[in-house]
């Protein structure tokens, strides 16, 4: 009996992303496996149905493909499709858990076992499954050409006959995959490019790329690092002192790339309007976590708005403004996964549930939630 997988259309506000790729059907194909796609779902990503055909996948509607999935792929999942699979069938995408506490209890419910990318583990064996990474990475080079779009001036330093132009000032808050791809991007586009970051390792990073490095550097900041290579919330007493450095810092800049994130919780809040208010006209900010909160206070999800003169970018999912490469990314990722949840002679699931990378990142089995980190029972009474 072959193994189907499904690839749904996207349906979340603002994604333009497939969890598949032509490239990925014909090896999954390989593995045994029978690809059944949504009609049109891949469209907004230049992925059309007959390039999904040529590959060898079945290109159905959204009903009958989640009526036959043993396997379902999407990139943000939606927990209205729960309804229509058959118990046990295996749900694979990026579910933001922290945030959506009703997708993991309907899964539950349903007797589905949900996997999210999201929660892949950051150890040696699944970096090619990290879609955060793959993802950021783009996101962190499209911030940077949207606020070339929107500023006014040129970023090279370029001299002419009618004199010369100096280079734009761009500054990158956080440097993890996002600030650091910013940071290159914006070197090569011929900016002067400073960041900070409140992990230490992340100093030699930042000056590898060729930028200066900002930040207070007590005590504190030496153990700001979790385990799992994420940034510590700093105390009061830090976050004031590195806003006062960051103050004096922004007040010089051209362009604010914002990248700072913290698991589970609201993005931190690292420009005030005053900060705004202090930066010269033309100048601009992209707000990479406007959809946790963001990081400038002014910004707004979804919008771009001006105040006394500031551009302030809010875009909603980045890597989707860069649909076909970053599908092509996600669909490598999960193909790395599906890879080592399928049984190459047998052709079917063959999961093994002590496996650390599918133990990091599986939320419900056997109508279970099972994710230590996501045990919501005491909100079901």
């Amino acid at each position: 009996m072959s193994l189907n997988i499904s690839i749904v259309k996207e349906t979340a506000v603002a994604e333009a992303r497939v969890a598949a790729t032509p490239e990925m059907v014909k090896k999954l194909i390989g593995l045994g496996a029978s690809i059944f796609i949504e009609k049109g779902a891949g469209e907004s990503a230049a992925y059309p149905d007959s390039a999904f055909v040529q590959a060898g996948a079945s290109v159905e509607s959204r009903v009958d493909i989640l009526k036959k999935a043993d396997v379902l792929l999407g990139v943000q999942i939606m927990p209205a499709d729960f309804s229509a699979l058959k118990e046990g069938a295996v749900v694979i995408g990026l579910m933001n858990p922290h945030r959506q506490k009703s997708l993991i209890t309907s899964a539950e419910e349903k007797n589905l076992v949900t996997m999210a990318m999201d929660l892949v583990p950051r150890i040696t064996r699944a970096q090619s499954m990290d879609v955060l990474s793959s993802q950021s990475n783009l996101a962190g080079y499209k911030a940077v050409m949207d606020a070339a779009a929107h500023y006014t001036r040129a970023f090279p330093m370029m001299m002419t006959a009618a004199g010369t132009i100096s280079p734009a000032k761009v500054f990158v808050m956080g440097a993890g995959v996002a600030g650091l791809q910013a940071i290159a991007t914006a070197r090569r586009l011929g900016a002067v490019v400073s960041a900070n970051d409140v992990r230490p390792a992340a100093k030699e990073q930042v000056k590898s790329l060729g930028a200066s490095f900002i930040a207070v550097e007590d005590e504190e900041f030496k153990s700001a690092e979790t385990s799992g290579g994420y940034a510590k919330e700093m105390s009061a007493s830090y976050q004031q002192k590195q806003s006062a450095l960051t103050r004096e810092h922004i007040a010089k800049q051209d362009i604010v790339i914002t990248t700072a994130l913290i698991p589970g919780r609201p993005a931190p809040k690292l420009i005030t309007q005053d900060m705004v208010e202090s930066l010269k006209p033309g100048s601009v900010i992209v707000d990479m976590a406007v959809e946790t909160g963001g990081n400038c206070e002014l910004s707004k999800p979804g919008e771009v708005i001006t105040h006394q003169g500031v551009t302030i970018v809010g875009y909603l999912n980045i890597p989707s403004r860069v649909a076909t490469d970053a599908s092509a990314l996600y669909a490598r990722n999960v193909l790395n996964l599906l890879t080592l949840l399928i049984n190459k002679d047998q052709k079917q699931l063959a999961i093994n549930w002590d496996d650390d990378i599918v133990k990091g990142m599986t939320l419900t089995k056997d109508g279970a939630i099972i994710h230590p980190q996501f045990t919501f029972k005491e909100e079901k009474l």
